[in-house]
């Protein structure tokens, strides 16, 4: 099998860019979480993040975040093509600082989840689920 110059041309640049996709959807999910924190450093642990191992349908899978003594937790679906899921404020009056929702996955991917403490600090947790069918056109 012989390739012309175009086509090997083209090889090269599919192949570069399958090698370069990942790296710029973690870029992403490290920017927003910058955003969220203003560059503060974030401990692991802290927060509670519940989500299926394996999801059947991509399309509703259940999640819930909770952090004791959150302002604010931010979930992010590193894998989909808009990663932000949704950010959960909470006022000093709240009766506890939990959610619970469902969101879309494009495919097997990490969930993250990133809370505001009180105090300033943040604290993050991420969980792979493993999708069977893709829900944000897979």
């Amino acid at each position: 099998m012989e390739f012309t110059r175009r086509e090997t041309l083209a090889i090269g640049a599919g192949a570069a860019l399958i090698t370069v996709l990942p790296f710029r959807a973690n870029a992403a999910v490290d920017d927003l979480i910058n955003e969220f924190t203003g560059g503060a450093a974030v401990a692991d642990g802290g927060v509670d993040l519940t989500a299926p191992e394996i999801a059947e349908n991509g399309n509703t899978v259940p999640i819930s975040v909770s952090a004791d003594g959150a302002t604010a937790i931010m979930v992010l679906a590193a894998g989909n093509p808009t990663p932000p899921v949704a950010t959960f404020k909470f006022g000093p009056m709240a009766a506890s600082q939990s959610a619970s929702t469902r969101i879309r996955l494009a495919g097997t991917q990490d969930v993250v989840a990133v809370a505001q403490m009180a105090d300033g600090s943040f604290a993050r947790a991420s969980k792979t689920v493993k999708v069977t069918i893709g829900g944000c056109g897979g």
